[in-house]
């Protein structure tokens, strides 16, 4: 890697951070710019993982004043965010490299879908005003998108967020912040994971980690502010991108 690439990298990784945090769907950024400098798809999809559960828990942090009062929440879906994270995890490093190459375009597409429908979705959560806490079907709704996100996490953020959206009644940023904790750990064990049953670059973990928990920040204290059908759009770019990649491969 040339110091041009990892200023590139760390690039990426301050605007997944960021995104991640206000979005959810900064793998879209990050896993296309380590497939332009030459890594292999699901080194670059392991590394990605790992390098950004930093960033994840920066922006979960800038996000701890939403999160009061969600402590029996958090107790009761973590387990099925974490369960479904390892699932993903294992899954991606037992099916045979083609499968990863031939499915995550599928999944970027799903990705950049949902990244498209977020303003439906975030409407359909701030009019919603009924008093269920989601039940089973969120606990499921959230296992499965946590296998999702151990596999390929790009929009995990934003698929949690359409589910809790369908089927609980709460404020949009205090569901961002429940997000930013589930994804986190999906991440986080993830990552923990790929240590010992993959191939990790640490160079690139090092990398996004440093430019990740700089954008998790900025994206906490400022995410608001910006233009949402910007950054959806920044994404859509990107994903096309990265889509381009893997087909070229």
């Amino acid at each position: 890697m040339t110091v041009w690439e990892a200023i590139a990298v760390v690039i990426a990784g301050v605007f997944a951070g960021g995104i991640n945090t206000v979005v959810g769907s900064g793998t879209l950024v990050t896993f296309p710019v380590l497939l332009a400098v030459g890594y292999p798809p699901v080194v670059a999809n392991v590394s990605n993982s790992l390098g950004l559960v930093p960033g994840s828990l920066s922006g979960a942090w800038g996000y701890r004043e939403e999160l009061k009062g969600q402590s029996d929440r958090i107790k009761r879906l973590l387990p099925a965010s974490i369960l479904g994270g390892i699932i993903g995890a294992i899954l991606l490093v037992t099916l045979p490299d083609k499968a990863f190459t031939a499915i995550v375009p599928v999944l970027i597409v799903i990705a950049l879908v949902l990244v498209l429908i977020q303003p439906w979705l975030n409407r359909k959560l701030s009019h919603r005003r009924n008093d269920n806490d989601g039940g089973v079907l969120l606990w499921f709704g959230v296992f499965a998108a946590g296998i999702y996100g151990g596999y390929f996490g790009a929009a995990q953020g934003v698929l949690v967020m359409g589910i809790m959206g369908v089927l609980v009644s709460e404020h949009l940023q205090r569901m961002n912040a429940l997000k930013n904790v589930l994804t986190a750990f999906v991440n986080l064990v993830a990552g923990v994971l790929f240590i010992f049953i993959a191939d990790v670059a640490w160079l690139v973990v090092l990398l996004l980690a440093v430019g990740s928990v700089v954008g998790g920040q900025i994206g906490a204290k400022i995410g608001r502010k910006l233009p949402p059908a910007v950054l959806r759009g920044v994404i859509v770019v990107v994903g096309v991108a990265a889509i381009v990649q893997l087909l070229m491969k």
